[in-house]
């Protein structure tokens, strides 16, 4: 990462961590993503006993470390901000588990650690802000042969979601860019096994209806439908990836 590029993800990360409970307006999307989470999720609640975990870009949230942690593993969470390592710290101790997770402000594209560490990688909404070639190449780098990566990011091809973020440029930093399909072919260059599952197309109807007593069973039902829609080719126009990497190549 470019010392401009680094600088520019930092204070932007720093300022929106250090507001607190302010949400950006973009935010309030994520009630939609209950397939995505799960998915998420699923994959941390299927770790054995005794894995070693690194959460990529934990953010103040540390839902990987914080969960995982919680099952008794040990994790590895870092971040570039030292604002959302601080409060991710403070998440950790409030949930019991801060002794098992070793928090540590660090650039994801340079990672100081050793090679050949981890058993399971994971990130939500991290890689499309690094440079694809250089933060999977450490990715796997730091992977043992048998590990697994579970990542969940946008995706760039959807006009309307494109158009959304063209209009609320303050609420992103210049730098990020969501996936689109070739960059599946980049990664494919690091792993041997490419697993991807799309989500939130059909699902993105329910969002008017988030704060009625219609919203839970409207996601629900759009939710399924989208599981057949997006196995097709419409899947590349999905909010979210779900991206399921092993046999990493170093």
């Amino acid at each position: 990462m470019s010392d401009d590029r680094l600088a520019r993800e930092q204070e932007f990360h720093d300022a929106r961590f250090a507001q607190g409970a302010a949400l950006r307006p973009a935010d309030r999307f994520y009630a939609l993503n209950r397939g995505s989470d799960g998915f998420f999720r699923d994959a941390l609640n299927r770790l054995p006993p005794g894995s070693l975990v690194l959460d990529y870009g934990c953010g103040e949230g540390a839902y990987a470390a914080i969960h995982a942690a919680g099952r008794g593993l040990s994790v590895t969470a870092i971040d570039l901000s030292p604002v959302a390592i601080e409060h991710a710290r403070d998440r950790a101790r409030a949930a019991g588990v801060e002794s098992l997770i070793d928090f540590r402000i660090m650039n994801a594209e340079a990672l100081e650690l050793g090679s050949a560490t981890f058993d399971f990688v994971c990130g939500l909404g991290v890689i499309h802000h690094l440079d694809l070639e250089a933060s999977l190449a450490e990715v796997a780098r730091v992977m043992r042969p048998a590990a697994s990566a579970v990542f969940v990011e946008p995706l760039g091809h959807n006009p309307a979601i494109n158009l959304y973020r063209r209009s609320t440029p303050a609420q992103r930093t210049v730098d990020e860019h969501p996936l689109r399909m070739t960059d599946l072919s980049l990664i494919a260059r690091r792993f041997g096994v490419v697993e991807a599952t799309y989500f939130h197309l059909l699902g993105l109807l329910a969002f008017p209806l988030r704060n009625t007593r219609y919203f839970d069973g409207a996601l629900t039902a759009l939710d399924g439908l989208d599981k057949t829609v997006l196995r097709t080719r419409l899947g590349r126009f999905a909010w979210m990836i779900g991206l399921r990497l092993s046999q990493p190549i170093t």
